[in-house]
């Protein structure tokens, strides 16, 4: 069982993930922002600007801004910062701080100007013989702060750890499932969020659900298109893949979806991303995953749309009113 662990990050989902493993009885050293945040949250028990209405056990975490102090006695280290952040946090990391521990990422987005996902671009760039860990699934980070029933995945290619993550988590209100197809789990991981801006953009055209049904069903179909032509090793109707998509192309709490609706509704998309309180991977996803995705010989109709809405400034109804013809 864990006994210490590292999170590295400080937004919502890290603040979930924080709450979830203290509440298990692991000693969490916990990498934040700065020293007024760290203050705060020794303080009162909250993070101020994320979930701040979820309490935390500080009986069990220890706010650090100190990269070395806080992954010096973990036994795993878990990356949860946005995509676009994470080159500029893993060059602050020795290697030999890292030494025979395990490296876990819970990032659903792409890495800039590598088109690699953050599992396979860390273990690349500190030589890993292990693969990395994935912790993922359906499991927004609001609904976890409310304690809501969610189903976490815990993915990799090392069923030791796999299940002693796995089975070191123990609140009631979350369900662990194992799953050995990181690389999988990540790129779908990554997909979803381009589907959660495509079925935003058509709320935000006042399609209705009928349609909106619709356009999901044939994402999922583009997602497992994709899938089947770069990695086999999956059943894609698991809740850490479809579960994921569908949570993100429905929910309210999705971030992606949020920066569709306002395109959708007229807003420029650089408008609507500053208007965003927080990132929505999708974007940059689209834009990675275009060189790959170009290369691939299948139909990939939605996703390709909100590429030219996002990047090439298309029109979102005229596209909508062509994507159209093309769903079935």
């Amino acid at each position: 069982m864990l006994k210490n662990i590292a999170i590295i990050g400080s937004g919502s989902w890290a603040t979930a993930l924080a709450k979830i493993f203290s509440e298990s009885g692991i000693y969490i050293s916990w990498l934040v922002r700065n020293r007024d945040q760290a203050e705060y949250i020794r303080l009162n028990k909250r993070n101020p600007r994320y979930l701040s209405y979820a309490e935390l056990d500080l009986n069990f975490i220890r706010p650090t801004t100190s990269m070395e102090e806080a992954i010096l006695h973990a036994q795993l280290i878990v990356l949860a910062v946005p995509s676009i952040y994470l080159k500029e946090i893993i060059q602050s990391i020795n290697k030999d701080w890292i030494h025979n521990k395990a490296v876990a990422v819970s990032i659903k987005g792409i890495i800039p100007s590598s088109g690699s996902t953050p599992g396979l671009y860390i273990r690349k760039y500190f030589d890993l013989r292990e693969p990395v860990l994935i912790i993922g699934g359906p499991c927004h980070a609001e609904e976890i702060g409310m304690k809501r029933n969610t189903y976490v995945t815990i993915s990799g290619e090392d069923p030791v750890w796999v299940k002693k993550i796995a089975d070191s988590i123990s609140v009631p209100y979350i369900r662990t499932v194992t799953n050995n197809d990181p690389v999988g789990v990540e790129y779908v991981s990554i997909l979803k969020n381009i589907i959660g801006i495509a079925t935003g953009i058509a709320s935000g055209l006042h399609y209705g659900e009928n349609f909106q049904a619709v356009l999901t069903s044939n994402s999922m179909r583009e997602v497992d298109s994709f899938l089947s032509c770069i990695h086999a090793n999956r059943s894609v109707y698991d809740s850490v893949y479809f579960g994921d998509l569908l949570v993100t192309a429905y929910s309210g709490f999705s971030r992606n979806r949020t920066l569709g609706k306002l395109i959708g509704r007229g807003i420029h998309v650089s408008h609507a991303l500053q208007a965003m309180e927080m990132v929505a991977e999708g974007y940059n996803a689209s834009k990675e995953l275009a060189p790959m995705l170009s290369d691939l010989n299948i139909s990939l109709p939605v996703i390709n749309s909100v590429y030219r809405i996002l990047h090439q400034h298309a029109n979102p109804f005229h596209e909508f009113k062509l994507l159209e013809q093309q769903l079935c």
